[in-house]
Formats: structure tokens, C-alpha cells, sequence
């Protein structure tokens, strides 16, 4: 779902940070953990982290980026990383910067901020509106990449008491361009044990404050699809003469359909649409060609790959019926199939545990699977991972514009959640995680 550039830096008060540890020498993790949320929250929501959240996304907002050029924005991470004393690698997947908190040393949890923006104008006016016509940061990831530096720059003041490492994954080209696989292939997380990540929700079921999610699947797997239709063009009064590539799509986009209503498992949701229908010509010839394009979902691996399959053997099939042609184009070098996001059932658990500790037991909320589709899912395909919705609605205030919309905006009071969550889902992780795999992923020895 969605590249979100100098910031101002605003100096830590040494006792708020450090005066008191947050961690203790105690066996009981179960104080320790209600302990280091509740700290958390409070730093997170402090002058000195809550406003220099705003200045980092303010600053990242006014100038996206789209999928691998998001170069500005991977300086103002590099530079605010610097500032903190965070050791960083960069470029990772083109312009993607992975930072390290802790000993160096086994074991590994990672937290994920996606970076990049989307290919919108922006609708909304406010001192910090887009610079850059035509981009936008529609997804809210100028606002996941602020809530992770907050969650470093807490983290940060506490690193000699960080048992392992949180690495930092600020991440390119979530939107649609498979970001997160780049990163994977890489190697930079081949160490890492568990990694998580959130998404801004701006939906009134959940307000500031709120969280929801779910073990299993939790958004659908995608794909998406160009073809074109060949066949002969000729006066619209004539059509014996000609053969009619627009009488071929629309069978194929009628037949296409069937695919989901006839052939699927009606308790396996699929979603298969055509979104563009296109022939050029004049009301009254009929064209050469006609494209046609689109995507489909589901939330599993054999689903996505069987309509796939399908889709191809449809468009190909129907156009020869019709005497005609197909070209079918899964465009798998630019975007590749995206799995479904499939949270891990034992960090699943300790979400759950951790979250009722940060934001309160009345405010960790289930959903219900959503056919949208997030690179996240490529990270989860190769190590235990766990992604979840923060709340950002006013009860007071106007509702929320969607995702992807011109006239998206971001709640900030959000943003000490956002940072306070990533932050004790980490630290809580580490503390939990000795090597018996108690929450899951595999225990490594070394960076």
C-alpha cells in the first residue's frame, strides 16, 4: 500500500531519557515487559520525540519520491541515523537504508518502515503540502518512516541494555514495485529471526490509539495483467469484412469473471477485476486491436498461481474463438506476484500481549482479511513476521479521506503509538527470545 527532506533535530533532555533504566535485572519479563511499554509511550509522547516526529514526517512529506528515487528521503534517514550515533548500510535495494541498535549480536528482530510515495497531486492545503507536482504521500509512509526513527532514537538511549539487535529496515518501492524482496535478496535480514511492520488505518472503527489485526492471513496476495486482442479492422457497416477483436475482449471479460464465480472454492476469497478496456478507433470502425488489463487476488499461493494460469488460458482461448489473437502480459519483471501477508501465530501472541500492554486491553482489536495487498508479504514468505493497523481517527474531528487518495491526510497524534508499539515489540521480542524459540524464528549467532 504505498514514498513518504532535511529535518530539524531536537536535543534529548539527558534524565528523560536516561535517568531511569527500563530495564532491570529482575527474572519476571512479564514485569519487565508492562514495564518498558508504559516507559515507551510516555518518551514517545514526550515534547522532545513527539515533535521531532512531526518535523521528520512534515519534512519527508513535502517532498516524495516514487518507487527506487526516493534518494532525498534516504538522506534525511541517513541524517537523522547519524545524528543518533545508529550505524546504518546504504544502499540496500537502490535507496533503501538498514540501521542497527543493540550488540551486534545474535538475536536479530527487524522493523520495517516502507519510504516511498505515489504517483498523485496532492488535494489537500497545508503548510507542508507536496513540492513535487504530481507526487504525493497518499499512503502514509512519510508517517511509518517518522514512527520507526522515533522508535530508534528511544531505543538509541537505551542500546546497552538491548539484549541482541533491532535492525532498522527503511525500506523503497513498496508500491508495486516489490521493495521487500529487493531487500531480502540482498542478504542484509538473512540473520533476522522475526520482523514486524504496521500501516496507518484511516478508518472510523479506529481511532488514535487503537490497533488491530489477526494471526493467518491478513490481506490477499496480487497480480496484475495487460492483453492485448489482435484482429482486423474495418468500417463498422461492413463487419463481415473485419474481425471484431472488441466483440473477442468482451467475451474474455465476460468468461474472465467465471473464473472466480465457477471455479473457485466459495470459502477461498477471490477477486479478479478488469479495470481498463481499451480500442482506438472511430464510433464507426471497428479497430485493429483492443487492450485490456487488470488484476486478481487471493490469499494463497496455489490461488494466485492457479488464476494466473487461467487468466492466460481464458484470454488466449476466447480470442481464438472469436478468430483472433492474444498477447497476455503479467508485467512479473516489473511487479512480481505478491504473496498474501500471513501473520505468524506465535507473534501473533505476542502482539497481543504487548499491544494490551501499550494501548490498553479495550483498545487491541481483531478484523477481517482485506483483498488490498502490501510487499510486506515477501518478508513473511522467508522469516517470521507480523503486520498490523494503527488507528489514527479523531473522534472529534472530520473523518478521515482513504488510502491513495488526493485528499489523504495523517492524524500525528498517531505517531508516539506507532513509535512506543515498534519499540516494545522489539525490546519484549529480545527479552523473550533465548535461543528455545519461544516466539518464533530461528536463533543465530551472529551479524
Amino acid at each position: 500500500m504505498g514514498s513518504f527532506n532535511l529535518f530539524c533535530f531536537f536535543n534529548i533532555i539527558f534524565h528523560v531519557f536516561v535517568a531511569t533504566p527500563i530495564f532491570s535485572d529482575s527474572n519476571n519479563n512479564e514485569h519487565l515487559s508492562s514495564s518498558i511499554s508504559t516507559k515507551f509511550l510516555d518518551l514517545a509522547k514526550s515534547p522532545e520525540v513527539f515533535d521531532w516526529m512531526v518535523g521528520i514526517r512534515r519534512k519527508i512529506h513535502e517532498y516524495p519520491e516514487l518507487q527506487y528515487e526516493e534518494y532525498k528521503t534516504s538522506e534525511v534517514i541517513r541524517e537523522e541515523l547519524d545524528k543518533l550515533g545508529i550505524p546504518y548500510k546504504h544502499p540496500v535495494a537502490e535507496t533503501g537504508v538498514i540501521g542497527y541498535i543493540g550488540t551486534g549480536n545474535a538475536p536479530f528482530v527487524a522493523l520495517r518502515a516502507d519510504i516511498d510515495g505515489l504517483p498523485i497531486q496532492e488535494m489537500v492545503e497545508w503548510e507542508h503540502k507536496s513540492k513535487v507536482d504530481g507526487k504525493m504521500h497518499a499512503c502514509g509512509h512519510d508517517a511509518h518512516t517518522a514512527m520507526v526513527l522515533g522508535a530508534a532514537k528511544i531505543l538509541k538511549q537505551h542500546e546497552d541494555q538491548i539484549k541482541g539487535t533491532v535492525v532498522l529496515v527503511f525500506q523503497p518501492a513498496e508500491e508495486g514495485g516489490a521493495g521487500a524482496k529487493r531487500v531480502l535478496e540482498s542478504g542484509v535480514l538473512d540473520k533476522v529471526s522475526a520482523i514486524f511492520g504496521l500501516h496507518v488505518a484511516p478508518v472510523h472503527e479506529l481511532p488514535v490509539g487503537h490497533v488491530a489485526s489477526k494471526a493467518g492471513p491478513l490481506m490477499a496476495g496480487s497480480g496484475m495483467f495487460d492483453a492485448t486482442i489482435h484482429g482486423k479492422g474495418g468500417h463498422a457497416a461492413m463487419p463481415q469484412f473485419a474481425i471484431d477483436p472488441v466483440l473477442a475482449a468482451s467475451s474474455i471479460v465476460v468468461n474472465l469473471q467465471q473464473l472466480v464465480s465457477r471455479e473457485a472454492d466459495p470459502l477461498d476469497p477471490q477477486v479478479l477485476t478488469v479495470a481498463n478496456f481499451h480500442g482506438d478507433g472511430a464510433f464507426n470502425v471497428i479497430p485493429d486491436s483492443v487492450t485490456i488489463g487488470g488484476t486478481f487476488r487471493a490469499f494463497s499461493t496455489k490461488s494466485i498461481t492457479c488464476l494466473k494460469k487461467r487468466i492466460h488460458q481464458v484470454i488466449t482461448g476466447q480470442a481464438a474463438v472469436h478468430r483472433c489473437t492474444a498477447e497476455v502480459d503479467f508485467h512479473e519483471d516489473k511487479k512480481p506476484l505478491y504473496p498474501a501477508t500471513i501473520n505468524d501465530d506465535k507473534l501473533h501472541e505476542h502482539f497481543l500481549e504487548v499491544a494490551k500492554k501499550v494501548v490498553g486491553n479495550n483498545n487491541v482489536h481483531g478484523m477481517e482479511p482485506v483483498t488490498v495487498s502490501e510487499d510486506f508479504s515477501f518478508y513473511q514468505e522467508a522469516l517470521p513476521g507480523y503486520f498490523f493497523m494503527l488507528g489514527m481517527q479523531s473522534l472529534t474531528g472530520e473523518p478521515l479521506q482513504s488510502l491513495h487518495s488526493p485528499h489523504f491526510t495523517v492524524n500525528e497524534d498517531a505517531l508516539p503509538y506507532g513509535a512506543a508499539l515498534h519499540a516494545s515489540l522489539a525490546t519484549t521480542y529480545l527479552l523473550n527470545h533465548d535461543g528455545a524459540n519461544k516466539v518464533g524464528g530461528k536463533y543465530h549467532d551472529e551479524l
